[in-house]
C-alpha cells in the first residue's frame, strides 16, 4: 500500500504522529510491500525509514495524494478537503494543544466530523495508528457528500474567522 502524509505547513510540530510512523515503517509494521513518503512541515524529527520532505509545492503535494492508496493527515481543513476531493481513504490524526501541536485543540470537531459521516478513520492516540492503517485496507469511505457540502461544514468547524471556533461540526 503506497502511504503520503501530510502533516501541514502549521508552524507548531506534530513530531509524535511522525515519530509513530517512523517507528512502524522501521520495524516493518506498515506492512510487507508498503511504501510511505511524508511532508513534514515544521517537525522537528527527521524519518529515517522513509522519504520526507518539509515543503511540497502545490503540484507536488496533488501528485503525492493522487499516488497514494492511504493518505495520513493531521486535521487541517485543506489537508482533508484535498484527499477527500481525490478520493482517497484517509486517516485523520487531529493536533492536540496538550501536546504543543497546536493553539487549541479545533482540529477534534473536524476530526470528529469526518468521522462520524464515514468519510475517514480518526485516531486520537498513536497506539491506535498501527490498527488504524491495518483498518484502512477495508476501510469504505463516504465520498458521495458534494464539495460544497464539505466546504460549508469545515466553515462550520473552523467558525466566522477560521479560528477553530465555529458550533455546528455536520456533514450533511
Amino acid at each position: 500500500m503506497k502511504i503520503f502524509a501530510t502533516l501541514g505547513t502549521h508552524p507548531q510540530p506534530m513530531d509524535r504522529l511522525l515519530e509513530k510512523l517512523d517507528e512502524l515503517a522501521g520495524k516493518g509494521r506498515l506492512g510487507k510491500e508498503s511504501d510511505l513518503f511524508a511532508q513534514t512541515g515544521s517537525c522537528t524529527h527527521h524519518p529515517i525509514n522513509f522519504e520526507s520532505k518539509a515543503l511540497l509545492e502545490a503540484r507536488e503535494l496533488e501528485q503525492r495524494i493522487k499516488w497514494a492508496d492511504l493518505v495520513i493527515s493531521h486535521g487541517g481543513a485543506g489537508s482533508i478537503i484535498h484527499a477527500l476531493r481525490l478520493k482517497k481513504k484517509l486517516i485523520v490524526v487531529p493536533r492536540l494543544e496538550r501536546f504543543g501541536e497546536h493553539t487549541d485543540s479545533h482540529q477534534v470537531e473536524l476530526a470528529k466530523a469526518m468521522e462520524r459521516e464515514n468519510k475517514a478513520i480518526v485516531v486520537y492516540g498513536m497506539d491506535r495508528l498501527e490498527q488504524a492503517i491495518k483498518d484502512a485496507a477495508k476501510f469504505k469511505p463516504n465520498l458521495d457528500s458534494t464539495r460544497k457540502d464539505l466546504v460549508k461544514a469545515v466553515k462550520a468547524c473552523l467558525g466566522p474567522k477560521g479560528l477553530g471556533y465555529g458550533l455546528g461540526c455536520g456533514l450533511g
